[in-house]
């Protein structure tokens, strides 16, 4: 009764970890008949890879059906829940069933009970793909060596840090920089090395988080030059807004419950809105020394920006305007 579990949001792994398994256990010359891909936001179709899950595979190698947005452990229905329950024991030893999905699985459904039931019991296999958010510095940099490591490729850690800060959390283009650096440099059969990352790879990945950042800093010019490349890269001006105000005001919100004393992590990170509560960690030393009356001044240069934006202005114009506002950028405006 093989079971594959894959979760979470980095489709480039997801779909790299299919690839390997049907790799693995289809042989070539029977793939038409053996493997199977199906859509699980069809009740249909998720309800047909319980059935052709049954069926022992014909010729040689394995059967595989991937049940690709698998509804199994997310949200799923009674009926489809009830089938999964007694398809279960009727899975052939050389049947492998693999259910694939974006969201992690909701561990409160009887579903996801059974299926952690047969991980734990070694008769099911989960695996996760969860991308590092991209305040994540470290998490980042080990997708990075991850990604070299499924690869099948060496990487120096000045490597790895370079790719890190140019790439960010983009798993796809991760995987496609290493190939390329492998082909550059893998003649000798070494790690890939720093040059080669700083010869092949471009500059810097750009985020309104890094935006934010900056003028946290003091340094208009800095945001100003991050805010034009992110609208080169086509990023809309209004969603910048809107996600730095969001930054700012989680800033503001930690350091308000902070001068009032709150330890608790999880309370100031529902109070501020954030899923993660150890990002809180990470805001805490970015803000430190700073007041919240800085949060407020730089709440009221976004909002200065937003209103030249919606008044027709240019973008980067209005991000300049509103960012050399000088007020906000001197002291700690406590």
């Amino acid at each position: 009764m093989p079971i594959h579990l894959l979760w979470g949001d980095d489709e480039a792994a997801r779909g790299r970890a299919v690839t390997s398994l049907i790799a693995d256990l289809i042989d070539p010359a029977w793939a038409t008949v053996n493997l199977s891909r199906l859509d699980g936001n069809e009740p249909a179709q998720a309800a047909q890879a319980l059935e052709e899950a049954r069926t022992p595979p014909f010729g040689a190698g394995a059967r595989l059906v991937v049940l690709q947005r698998s509804p199994f452990c997310n949200q799923c229905p009674a009926d489809l829940a009830d089938q999964l329950e007694a398809t279960l024991p009727l899975i052939p030893e050389q049947c492998h069933l693999l259910l694939v999905n974006a969201a992690k699985p909701d561990g409160r459904l009887r579903t996801t009970k059974t299926l952690q039931k047969l991980v734990k019991a070694g008769e099911a296999v989960e695996r996760s793909f969860p991308l590092p958010a991209i305040w994540d510095g470290a998490g980042q940099l080990e997708l990075v060596t991850r990604t070299a490591r499924e690869l099948g490729l060496g990487l120096e850690p000045g490597a790895a840090e370079a790719l890190s800060e140019a790439v960010g959390s983009d798993s796809a283009r991760i995987a496609s920089e290493l190939e390329k650096l492998s082909l550059y440099s893998g003649q000798g059969g070494g790690p890939i090395g720093l040059a080669a990352v700083q010869a092949l790879v471009g500059g810097h990945s750009t985020s309104a988080l890094a935006v934010g950042e900056a003028l946290l800093a003091g340094q208009p010019a800095e945001a100003i030059a991050l805010t034009d490349a992110l609208l080169e890269a086509g990023e809309p001006a209004l969603r910048i807004v809107a996600s730095l105000t969001s930054q700012i005001r989680g800033w503001l919100w930690v350091a308000l419950l902070d001068q009032r004393g709150e330890q608790d992590v999880s309370v100031i990170a529902k109070a501020a809105g954030i899923g993660n509560p150890k990002r809180i960690y990470v805001m805490r030393k970015q803000i430190r020394g700073q007041g919240g009356g800085r949060f407020l001044a730089l709440l009221g240069q976004l909002l200065e920006v937003e209103a030249a934006l919606k008044r027709g202005a240019d973008a980067g114009d209005a991000f300049r305007d509103g960012f050399l506002l000088a007020p906000a950028l001197q002291g700690n405006g406590r």
